[in-house]
């Protein structure tokens, strides 16, 4: 089924979602038993912190239109 307008989260439930998985990794990556699993959760951490950020920026640039 094509997902429509109101299926579309809004940038902030992306933002949220940015900062939920990034707490989730930090999380795992801190009681992960081995150094490569640590890092896998480490990358995947600061990838959500970058997504995250880049959504608040667009935050910022939707309220200044």
């Amino acid at each position: 089924m094509p997902m429509t307008a109101e299926d579309d989260p809004t940038t902030e439930e992306l933002r949220i979602r940015q900062a939920d998985r990034e707490h989730n990794e930090r999380s795992r990556a801190r009681v992960s038993p081995d150094e490569e699993a640590t890092d896998q959760h480490d990358r995947r951490a600061d990838k959500a912190a970058y997504l995250r950020e880049k959504l608040e920026q667009r935050e910022r640039a939707e309220r200044e239109e």
